[in-house]
């Protein structure tokens, strides 16, 4: 069985971009029956640069569940679990940071670009728990002896960072640790609303999961065309709008032809265009939305699934230790234990 260690910060619901860029591997993945998948609710993580707002976290954990659930994730298949209750990657997190330097997790890209975009919290001095999440994340991946971590390009220097840490633990310890290997995404970053590269809860350009028909035609409505075209007649360039972007991923495609034809011949207005597009966002999410709603009715499922998710995670992870604290000579009163 090949481990797979995947997860998500509960710092909001998830959108349509973590649903094009993680969700659906995820699904792939947990059909295939020589993978053992994990995915956490990385509360921990969240806690980094929400640490002043611990009820968001904590509210959201369940949130990113029910997401989970909604779009098909399967508990009998995937096993989802709470960062924050297994505490061996806590343990791990210790041991890990003395084989880190400061300089090499400043050097880290993501890091540094992710440091640049938090500058109204930490200013010009981050926190020692920002700068070492990578750090964490290795923990994360290696209790599990995780083999394949699916990502996008720009967590891709995580991964490498996680790999510097199995060789080093490798090379002073015995080989005890499991190297993982980055699985790209096919998928590119999905654009906002707004023609942002990136899709965020904070931009506020993102079309959740769980948003309703109203509010899907309501964002839609606001999604930047071609500036250029200022009458419903004028000649339109269909390559610089973003409605359609989002026409290309939700629209059978002799619709998404048709679309940009009349565009470009200016036979097709941008309301009718938008309407058209929120509607067909609106029917490809409604399975996940009726998913959602009954989940939302039964919240006591929602609860028992992550307990026997976390309980599953922390035996998995309480095996990864004893190799670890054996390695490290750590295992002190193992008999008595």
């Amino acid at each position: 069985m090949r481990r797979i260690l995947t997860g998500d910060r509960p710092t909001g619901r998830l959108h349509i971009g973590h649903y094009f860029g993680s969700l659906q591997t995820r699904l792939k993945m947990q059909e295939d029956p020589n993978n053992e998948p994990y995915i956490l609710i990385a509360d921990v993580q969240a806690l980094t640069d929400n640490f002043n707002n611990p009820e968001k976290v904590r509210k959201n954990v369940r949130e990113v569940a029910i997401d989970y659930l909604s779009v098909g994730i399967d508990p009998n298949k995937t096993t989802i679990y709470i960062q924050s209750m297994v505490p061996e990657t806590a343990e791990l997190t210790v041991f890990y940071s003395n084989l880190v330097t400061i300089a090499r997790l400043q050097r880290n890209p993501t890091v540094k670009t992710e440091i640049a975009q938090k500058k109204e919290i930490f200013g010009e001095s981050v926190t020692y728990g920002f700068l070492g999440y990578p750090v964490s994340q290795a923990a994360d991946i290696t209790a599990f002896e995780g083999e394949l971590v699916p990502v996008g390009e720009d967590q891709e220097p995580l991964i490498e960072q996680c790999r510097e840490i199995v060789r080093k633990f490798n090379s002073i310890y015995g080989e005890v640790l499991v190297e993982p290997k980055a699985v790209l995404s096919t998928t590119k970053r999905i654009k906002g609303l707004d023609g942002n590269d990136k899709m965020g809860k904070s931009l506020g350009n993102a079309i959740y999961l769980a948003d309703s028909e109203e509010e899907i035609l309501k964002k839609v409505m606001s999604a930047v065309t071609d500036p250029n075209r200022i009458k419903k007649d004028d000649l339109g360039n269909p390559d610089v709008c973003m409605v359609s972007y989002y026409h290309k991923l939700f629209s059978p495609q002799m619709e998404v032809d048709e679309v940009c034809k009349e565009c470009r011949e200016g036979k097709r207005g941008c309301v009718a265009c938008k309407k058209q597009l929120a509607k067909n966002i609106s029917d490809t999410l409604k399975p996940i939305r009726e998913k959602r709603k009954y989940y939302e009715e039964h919240l006591e499922e929602v609860d028992k699934i992550l307990e026997e998710g976390t309980k599953k995670a922390r035996k998995t992870a309480r095996e990864t230790m004893k190799k670890v604290k054996k390695a490290m000579k750590l295992d002190y009163f193992e008999n008595e234990e």
